[in-house]
């Protein structure tokens, strides 16, 4: 059962402790009292700020276990901090291992990378975080539900998502999603997450099935891209992949590839921002 005066107490004054600059937010003139605004949580936590606001004074709606865990993201909380969020909504937490939680240390490196693209993703592709500039570039894939935010799911079921990628690499990066899956499918062997994903992928996808018996297993560390932007056309970039110790967390930065003029087009899109993004 949810717990809502203990709810509201943790959510407060976990946001009281937060500064505006620990999480990327301008600090502004007109701060009186510290910590973060409750506007500031919701937009963090992509809720809205009535809902979260009616948290914070006991009552409305409970909370979904997205709306926790992206909450439990947004207030930096670490693992013993965010279950105990979970059962004060009177939630299960989620298992420690691949559980879609980022520790603030990570974000912390991911808030300081503002000049290039910057994405956290669970070791199945979901999309649990991206800065400014990664939206930017290829939408706001981290703010979507279920399987919407799942990277490799997009590829093989909607046709739509590979427009961003030149068609000689679409293969290429095809037969990679599909390996490096097969790595965490073998590591995870057993686990309802990886064996749904890969069952509904088997299911809904023919390229899928065949390129997963094919048996290839390889992690991906690093990666050479090109993103197709209806705005500033090819950005190639090269991707750098940092694995968190249990690797069932990674953080992917793209940086401007040396001898291209993905750079100035990077500057270009950190202008643009994401309003004139044609494509989901």
């Amino acid at each position: 059962m949810i717990d809502r005066p203990g709810l509201a107490d943790f959510l407060r004054r976990r946001r009281e402790l937060l500064r505006p600059t620990d999480v990327g937010v301008a600090e502004g003139p007109r701060r009186r009292t510290p910590g973060l605004r409750r506007e500031e949580v919701a937009m963090l936590a992509g809720v809205s700020t009535d809902h979260y606001t009616r948290l914070e004074q006991s009552r409305g709606s409970a909370p979904s276990e997205s709306v926790v865990a992206a909450l439990a993201r947004a207030l930096r909380c670490t693992v013993d901090e965010r279950d105990h969020l979970f059962h004060l909504a009177g939630l299960s937490p989620p298992p420690r291992r691949a559980a879609r939680h980022v520790s603030p240390g990570l974000l912390g490196v991911a808030g300081r990378l503002v000049d290039v693209p910057v994405a956290i993703c669970s070791d199945i592709s979901e999309v649990v975080w991206t800065n400014t500039l990664f939206s930017a570039l290829m939408g706001d894939v981290g703010t979507r539900p279920g399987r919407a935010s799942n990277i490799t799911w997009r590829w093989f079921t909607e046709p739509g998502v590979r427009d961003r990628a030149p068609e000689e690499e679409r293969d290429r990066l095809a037969a990679a999603h599909v390996s490096d899956l097969r790595a965490t499918y073998s590591r995870r062997a057993g686990d309802s997450d990886v064996t749904e994903l890969v069952d509904d992928l088997l299911q809904r996808s023919r390229e899928f099935r065949v390129l997963w018996e094919r048996h290839e297993v390889a992690v991906r560390r690093s990666d050479h891209k090109t993103f197709v932007h209806p705005e500033v056309g090819a950005v190639e970039l090269r991707c750098e992949v940092l694995l968190t110790p249990e690797a069932d967390i990674k953080l992917l930065a793209y940086f401007p590839l040396e001898g291209t003029d993905a750079a100035r087009k990077l500057d270009v899109l950190r202008v643009i921002g994401t309003q004139t993004f044609a494509t989901a």
